[in-house]
This record gives structure tokens, sequence and C-alpha cells, in this order.
């Protein structure tokens, strides 16, 4: 059970990379994707900037959901840690998860504490949402985020 669990994970953590190879590179902000899949499916997509107003990879995939409800007991996979508080003062990420009734978050990085300081899992844990980083999907995740940020790449090349 276990081990076809992690390779799910891994599975659709890999469409979610997809996602993110989609976003236009910029300094100020990170390439992530996300997948809202429920049951097996994969109810939804979305990156960062995918739609106008500066909108996130989970915002996205949210929005693109053909009833709001199927997010009620799914799960997301997001490449990025989902954020705890918007620069612009738009609903952070994790809040629209709590809301949305997702139950389970699969990440593939923290976020990095370039713009802000993240503390999205632990206020998904809070709210009895589980959570889990794919450790070994790490490395790659954060390579897409920080296309276009100096300071990130070094940080990678220290870190591997």
């Amino acid at each position: 059970m276990k081990i076809m669990t992690q390779q799910k994970d891994q599975y659709f953590m890999k469409e979610a990379i997809k996602e993110a190879e989609k976003c236009i590179p910029i300094k100020t902000a990170f390439c992530v994707g996300a997948i809202i899949v429920k049951n097996g499916k994969i109810e939804s997509r979305g990156f960062s900037r995918e739609l106008p107003n500066n909108t996130h990879a989970e915002e996205c995939a949210l929005m693109k959901l053909s009833d709001i409800k199927t997010a009620i007991g799914a799960e997301i996979y997001t490449t990025m840690e989902p954020c705890s508080i918007r620069l612009s003062g738009k609903l952070p990420c994790v809040d629209r998860i709590i809301h949305s009734g997702i139950k389970r978050v699969i990440l593939g990085v923290r976020e990095p504490n370039t713009f802000v300081q993240c503390t999205g899992i632990s206020t998904l844990k809070k709210h009895g949402i589980e959570v889990k980083i794919i450790q070994e999907m790490e490395k790659e995740c954060l390579s897409i985020a920080c296309k276009n940020h100096t300071e990130e790449n070094l940080y990678i090349k220290k870190k591997y």
C-alpha cells in the first residue's frame, strides 16, 4: 500500500512539474505548478500567472474546477509549499485550500524565504489537512521554481 501511494504521488507530482514548466519565469515570483486529484483522476491543472491578476498555481487549479465542490476530499499536488501570505493582498493559497475542503496536500519543496516567510505547511496541519513533501523531487521542483533567480540558483548549487 505504501509503495503504491509513493508511486502515485510521484506520478502526480511529475504532472504538476509539467504545469510549472509552462510558467513564464520572472525574477519577482516563483514558477509553480499544481494539479487537483480526486479518486485517482486529475480534475484540474494550473500554473503560476496562467490566469490574469498574478494568480498562483493552486489558485488557478481551484478556479478552473468545473464545480468547486469537486475539491471536497480531493488532493492537491503542488511543486512548492502553498503561500500563507500574499504581498499583493490577495487571499493566500493556504486559505483557499482550507476553504475548498481539500484533505491532502503533496508538495515538492518548501517555499524559500526569498519574498516572504511562509508558514503554509504548519497552517495546513493546524486545520487537519495532511501534508506530504516528496523529498526526492525537491531539487527538480526548486530548480524550476527559481528560473531567473540568481540567489536561489546559488542556493541550489550549495545544497546539492
